[in-house]
């Protein structure tokens, strides 16, 4: 079972995007998909299951987006930040999760909050600049494993033993080859297995 978590600096920086491109690129993992938002999306239900795909990558909702890109299963979660009550927040909602997902499935998480209740195997984080960074975010970078940014052409920064490795990629929905094999190494994965 793998577990990664995908954050971001603030709103449309491009965490949907590098959840697409990780679900792509790594297509042997068969991954569940999950977006855990702190507001409604109209679906009535803490734990809701896509269904439909998106007819394109970049077009849905950002569930939709996930099977479009080859998710088995795509979730949104949506915990009640300001509740008392234990069964609407994030430890109850993560057991009911897992318990929909059933033992060893390898789930992509896209979230800065989620990382208050767990310790994912990855974290990943689309940096989308200085401006306009959320709170969660500051507390999300002590956890995250590298940083992701969008650029001109693909290229790695940094890396070495004391430094988190900066992914600057031209699009967050196609992965570069050395960042899927950064990624599989720190999964413990051949390509081709999971």
């Amino acid at each position: 079972m793998a577990i990664v978590v995908v954050g971001g600096s603030g709103r449309g920086v491009g965490k949907t995007a590098l959840v697409c491109g990780l679900i792509a690129a790594l297509p042997e993992f068969q991954w569940a998909a999950v977006k855990i938002a702190s507001h409604e999306h109209g679906q009535g239900e803490a734990i809701w299951e896509e269904s439909d795909s998106a007819p394109d990558v970049g077009q849905g909702t950002d569930t939709a987006r996930y099977l479009a890109a080859g998710a088995q299963r795509a979730f949104l979660v949506t915990p009640d930040l300001h509740s008392s009550s234990p069964v609407t927040g994030f430890p109850f909602l993560l057991g009911e999760l897992w318990s929909k997902l059933g033992p060893g499935a390898h789930v992509l998480i896209e979230s800065n909050r989620i990382l208050q209740y767990l310790k994912p195997d990855l974290c990943l984080l689309v940096d989308g600049g200085p401006a306009g960074r959320k709170a969660s975010f500051t507390f999300a970078f002590g956890h995250g494993d590298a940083l992701v940014a969008h650029a001109g052409a693909d290229e790695t920064i940094g890396g070495g033993e004391q430094s988190k490795p900066i992914f600057h990629l031209a699009t967050l929905e196609r992965i570069s080859a050395q960042m899927t094999a950064w990624v599989r190494e720190r999964l413990g994965a051949e390509p081709g297995a999971a």
